[in-house]
Formats: structure tokens, sequence, C-alpha cells
């Protein structure tokens, strides 16, 4: 029988040495499934996905009863992301979304409908309430606000509410709001 020891003279040194061979066995398996990196410099911008916001919002502008508007955004803005969605609560209707990457770096993004600001704010903001507005190229916008969330601006723009929400700060909502409101619809084609 082999001789080992009872567990009572076990200690850290005894646990360090076992784990040992556990840790060189997950990073040998992380190398082989290519599933680790080292940057010495630090943490890197990725690829930013692209996003075809143009064609979206075309097909956007001819399937869907409202408005659509693409703003035409400074450069550095870079759309991202899209979704065709539905409000199925009382007020509901159709949402059209488009996200944009900001020259900061941030997120921020724009959602069009035929829904009600209050279905609206319910669907997308959740607890968030109005406290506020702000005038942005003659338009008001209602600030949505909760200390813990994102904000969001709501615009009724006749026929269409627009919900602006993100991670920028308010230059970067001001900039989105302008090139909204100045926006004409698209065509119905």
């Amino acid at each position: 029988m082999a001789q080992t020891k009872h567990r009572i003279f076990n200690d850290y040194r005894d646990l360090f040495w076992s784990l040992i061979p556990l840790v060189l066995a997950a990073v040998v398996l992380a190398g082989v499934a290519s599933q680790c990196t080292v940057a010495t410099n630090g943490p890197t911008q990725g690829q930013i996905p692209h996003f075809d916001a143009d064609a979206a919002l075309t097909s956007d502008a001819k399937t869907l009863s409202f408005p659509i508007r693409k703003p035409a955004l400074p450069q550095g803005w870079v759309s991202n992301s899209g979704s065709r969605d539905t409000i199925a609560t009382a007020g509901g209707g159709a949402v059209s979304t488009v996200g944009y990457i900001t020259p900061q770096g941030t997120y921020m993004r724009y959602s069009q409908t035929d829904a009600s600001e209050e279905a609206l704010s319910r669907q997308q903001l959740g607890s968030r309430y109005p406290t506020g507005t702000q005038e942005v190229a003659g338009q008001k916008w209602v600030v949505y606000s909760e200390p813990t969330e994102e904000t969001g601006w709501i615009a009724d723009l006749g026929g269409v509410r627009i919900l602006i929400t993100g991670a920028g700060n308010e230059a970067a909502f001001t900039t989105l709001a302008t090139a909204i409101t100045t926006a004409q619809p698209l065509a119905k084609k």
C-alpha cells in the first residue's frame, strides 16, 4: 500500500502543486483552440460591423406605413446595426431601428415608429420617466432618464415618433437629433 499523508497534514503547498498541472492543461487547451491572445499594449478597438443603413431604411420606407427618415450624420458616424420590431401593446405599431458608433466610440441608436409616445417609452425605456425637454433645431424632445440607465429622447414629428438612446454625451444626442429633425422623409417608391 502506498504511503500517503493523512489529510490533516496537507497544506497550501500541496494545493498549489496539485493545481499547476490543471492550469497548464487549461492554457494548452485554450491555445490549441485559439481562444486566447496576449496584448502587451492593452485592449485595442475591434472592427466595427458594417450595416447598410441606406438599404434598410429605403426598404422600411417602402413597406412601413409611416414616414421614414435617414439622417445625414457627420463623417465618423458608422452604422453598425439595425432591426425591425413591433410594439404589440395598446397604442403600438411597427418600429425601425438603426444603431451607430460615434467618432468618440460610443453607441447611439434611433428608432422610428407610428406607436404612441407612451407605448414606445414603455416598451423601449422601461422604468425611465420624463425629466425635462430639449429644444433641437426647432423640435421639442422629451428627455427620459433614470440615474442608472441610458437617457432616451423622444420627439413627435407628425405621424412618427422618434426615440434616441445610447451611451453618448449630450453632444452626440444633439447631433443625432438635429440630423433626424432636418431630414426629409424618404420616398415610398
